[in-house]
């Protein structure tokens, strides 16, 4: 909002100084290439005139910079004059880096005014220009004002889904219904985006996607993207950045696309405190964020944590055919679910000089999540009881993890720059779980542990160069490596009674596994730009990827290097009367995330058991979209068309087992082929300047087709299809006096599995709030699901060999008020702050089920459940 206020009185103020002089040539664009040029960085409306002065060949240059800080002062106004000192003869606007030029001046004495909002005007005289001579009046000093403005009131305000050349935008912050949660519950509202209960996100039906933070990754994410993003606050969250067709600057991985989170920001100069906090029946939350600023340096230290409670119910029935015989098993669950999450950062950016800038970044994250669960499982043989068991199981999911980063920047001119990122970043998961075998009576007879220790590390480098060609050119070029190893040691334990030693249990999997994964990429791009509002951005990039695996007792995996050559074309083109259209072809690779490789064999619910498969090879996806939006007045609408085609598809495979009777086994396996065929559809309309509701939804056709065992162990062709829906709507009121409402509404339908389809669900969300104290403090009251006693979710599964059906009710309905307040005092800086370029992962999939369903089992049985 302050940028807006920026941009309007610099170009306000210089259309003061020449409001005289009609709109035609002049002066120019300084220093920048096209307004239309993707990626250009933003610049102000440039006003054209005609010089009244006598023209000439000579230009007049220079650098307008802030006094205090050395930043530069973008869209500051140049007005020049000649012997009259009321009546300017030529005028500029500076560009993002505070640069600008007068062309075609004639010889003689001169005099420059420059001005901008919230400094001291400038006033150069004696400027000497001579024929054919160019003059250049070098850096240019502003001092700020230090007065306070009266208030501007706006009565626009930036939508909250907005359409760029590249990618869609949702503006998180301007949500209320999110506060106190965290990013899940922001991903839920992102058109494009569906989340499951779990925290599963899937993006056009697709959960092979890449998530980022801040365009950086994290190995935290490679573990398990649901839990990551339970570690980020909401309210930390600016926007989220939904990319279906990256260029070759961005990896490979994701077969669906990239999800790029922005978290806030400061752009300050001062120190101020953040605290946000919260507390309702489901959970709880506090946040701490501190920012400092002095001239051209900048540190930020935050931390963040969050305590949940939740419970889910579950029946769960499954039928298995072995040899012959078939057994029923018949399962009830209940689990409590608790959860403490932390996240911890360091940041600090310094600018080295004039056009080079450093930053760096520590973030630590801790997990803790805890479920306790009573199953009851009765087995039968036909019509005869075989077994029963009454379990209590105690699952633990720890975890911790660190990143750190730094970037240097090097910009030689706009749309010039160099870039160098490193990074490390490391993970260290506990997921293990014991369990107490009661007889009838209640009584422990013996007891099991799982153990399962994981570590994920990796070390990238990149470096990047871009340089414009022409006018309306740009070239982009880069290289990286990625160096990256997984270790993993499992076992399983028993003890007999209640009080008796733990020694291993040498009948069940035990291990480790050594997994390293080195990759090379190196990458060009052009991107062209046309008057006629015709955009191209084709690109090629080739990644070579090493693979070394090693199991205890297995020996060498063998595991065969591959190079891949990934290309990419996005095309744009603006009509006449507003409409935008859009075509975009891209590859993209997939490679098995960490529990899609480990070969820990997990049976917290022994009827229904996880394992990885660490021979997983890499999934092709060819995606093709074509889209179409434009501007109704006070409404935006946008559509579009989408295929996927998948080879060597990733995805789980279920398969009653040999030697526990009633129970499935689900895995991880390259099926085949899947193919997805759909369109989606938002948009939103402003009613009123306060008033905005919006909407959306995404339909798709899926085929999936691959070997899967069958009948008597044997493999056989397997082909599910069917559709897809999901939908959305939301509305946001701003009323006076700090007062704000919005509403959301969300509804997924069931979802094709390869064996079956996975239950959809619906969530709702209301929210209330006040700010107070000129927006320094904000007090609200949200709530979700609070009509309906939870969420009830009906999955069926189906095979040759077993049928499985489960009905989950999730009692997360809740109410919670939330809190925030900001201490000490800041003033908002007049230049943009330099971007930095920062390392971006994507190419890792994830454990979940490629049709953004998870496992399909009770809780506690195949995979974590939130």
């Amino acid at each position: 909002m302050k940028r807006v206020i920026l941009l309007i009185a610099s170009c306000a103020s210089l259309h003061l100084a020449v409001a005289q002089y009609p709109s035609g040539g002049g002066g120019g664009r300084p220093g920048g290439m096209p307004g239309g040029m993707p990626g250009a960085p933003a610049a102000a409306p440039q006003p054209t005139f005609t010089p009244t002065g006598p023209k000439g060949n000579s230009e007049l240059r220079g650098t307008v910079i802030d006094s205090a800080t050395s930043e530069a002062v973008p869209y500051a106004t140049i007005a020049l004059f000649g012997e009259d000192p009321a009546k300017p003869v030529d005028g500029a606007v500076a560009d993002t880096d505070g640069k600008f030029v007068l062309r075609k001046l004639a010889p003689g004495t001169y005099r420059a005014r420059i001005s901008s909002l919230g400094y001291t005007e400038l006033v150069v005289s004696d400027i000497q220009i001579e024929k054919s001579k160019d003059a250049d009046l070098g850096t240019l000093r502003l001092a700020a004002v230090a007065t306070t403005l009266n208030e501007v009131a706006i009565t626009g305000q930036r939508s909250l889904i907005e359409e760029k050349v590249d990618r869609l935008v949702y503006n998180a912050e301007k949500d209320l219904t999110s506060r106190g949660g965290d990013a899940s519950d922001v991903l839920r509202k992102v058109p494009l985006l569906a989340v499951d209960l779990e925290g599963n996100v899937s993006l056009r039906g697709s959960s092979n996607i890449r998530v980022l933070i801040n365009n950086k990754p994290s190995t935290i994410l490679a573990s398990s993207v649901a839990d990551a993003l339970k570690q980020i606050p909401a309210d930390m969250i600016k926007s989220v950045e939904v990319i279906t067709s990256p260029s070759a600057r961005y990896d490979a991985e994701g077969s669906g696309g990239i999800i790029n989170i922005i978290t806030k920001k400061t752009t300050l100069q001062g120190l101020t405190l953040n605290v946000d906090t919260g507390i309702g029946n489901r959970g709880a939350n506090l946040g701490l964020n501190g920012n400092y600023r002095k001239g051209p340096l900048g540190l930020s230290l935050g931390g963040w944590g969050r305590a949940f409670y939740n419970r889910a119910i579950s029946d769960f029935d499954q039928t298995t055919l072995i040899n012959g015989v078939t057994r029923i098993t018949e399962q009830d669950v209940d689990a409590r679910d608790l959860g403490a999450f932390g996240n911890y950062n360091l940041g600090f950016d310094y600018d080295l000089g004039k056009n080079q800038s450093l930053t760096g970044n520590v973030r630590y994250g801790l997990r803790g999540f805890r479920r306790v669960q009573d199953q009851e499982t009765h087995v039968f043989e036909g019509s005869n009881l075989l077994f029963e068991s009454f379990r209590d199981v105690n699952s633990r999911d720890f975890s911790n993890n660190v990143d750190v980063n730094l970037d240097y920047l090097r910009i030689f001119k706009p749309q010039q720059e160099w870039s160098i990122a490193a990074q490390y970043s490391r993970n260290n998961l506990t997921n293990n779980f014991d369990a107490d075998l009661l007889n009838g009576s209640n009584e422990i007879t013996s007891r099991e542990k799982n153990l399962n220790l994981n570590v994920n590390q990796e070390i990238t480098v990149q470096t990047d160069y871009q340089t414009p060609i022409k006018k309306n050119q740009l070239l982009e070029i880069g290289g990286k490596g990625i160096f990256r190893q997984v270790l993993s040691d499992f076992s399983y334990q028993i003890a007999t009674g209640s009080s008796g030693e733990f020694i291993q249990d040498f009948t069940r999997p035990f291990g480790e596994l050594d997994y390293v994964q080195d990759v090379g990429a190196g990458y060009v791009s052009y991107t062209l730009s046309t008057k006629q509002k015709f955009n191209i951005k084709a690109g090629v990039r080739y990644e070579y990827t090493f693979i070394a695996a090693n199991q205890q007792g297995v020996g060498e995996i063998e595991i065969a290097d591959y190079g891949n050559v990934v290309p990419s074309l996005n095309l744009s083109k603006t009509l006449k009367k507003g409409p935008t259209i859009k075509l975009g072809y891209n590859r993209r690779i997939q490679r098995p995330g960490l529990q899609q490789l480990n070969p820990n064999f997990n049976a917290a619910n022994p009827q229904n058991i996880t394992v990885g498969n660490p021979t997983l090879r890499p999934e092709l996806t060819d995606n093709l979209e074509i889209s179409l939006g434009t501007s109704l007045k006070k409404s935006y609408i946008s559509m579009s068309l989408f295929g996927r085609l998948t080879d060597n598809a990733i995805t789980q495979v279920r398969v009653p087992s040999d030697s526990i009777a009633g129970a499935v086994i689900t895995t991880f396996e390259n099926i085949g082929q899947q193919q997805t065929l759909g369109m989606n559809a938002f948009g939103n309309v402003t009613l009123a300047p306060w008033w905005t509701i919006g909407g959306g939804f995404d339909v798709f056709y899926a085929i999936l087709e691959g070997q899967a065992p069958g009948a008597g162990g044997v493999s056989e062709t397997v082909r599910n299809s069917g559709f897809n829906l999901n939908g959305r709507m939301n509305t946001q009121i701003t009323l006076k006096n700090g007062w704000g409402i919005q509403g959301f509404g969300f509804v997924r339908g069931s979802q094709v599995q390869l064996q079956g389809r996975q239950a959809g669900f619906g969530i709702y969300s209301l929210g209330i709030r006040k700010e107070f104290n000129e927006k320094r403090g904000s007090i609200g009251l949200s709530g979700e699901n609070f009509f309906t006693r939870g969420i009830l979710q009906r999955t069926e599964l189906t095979s040759p060999q077993f049928t499985q059906v489960n009905e989950t009710r999730l009692l997360n309905n809740g109410v919670r008020v939330n809190f925030s307040y900001r201490f000490g005092k800041m003033s908002f800086e007049q230049q943009q702050r330099r971007r930095s370029r920062s390392v971006n992962n994507d190419d890792v999939k994830q454990g979940e089920d490629n049709n953004g369903g998870g496992g399909g089992g009770a809780p506690g049985g195949g995979g974590r459940q939130r």
